[in-house]
């Protein structure tokens, strides 16, 4: 049961953590309300794909 919750609780921490580095962070055009709303709405799939895909996209 422990060690759930540690996985819950880890997982919940990088779903902050990529909503955070979302709002902080410059796109292009509409992609930025794009991954805020994949992250809110998919939850924990949202934040991995902003991972894998948004962090690309970022403006420098």
């Amino acid at each position: 049961m422990e060690f759930l919750s540690i996985i819950y609780f880890g997982m919940l921490i990088f779903w902050i953590w990529a909503l955070v580095d979302v709002l902080k962070s410059k796109f292009d055009g509409g992609n930025k309300i794009v991954w805020l709303l994949a992250i809110l709405f998919l939850n924990i799939f949202g934040a991995i794909l902003y991972v894998i895909i948004g962090r690309k996209h970022k403006v420098i």
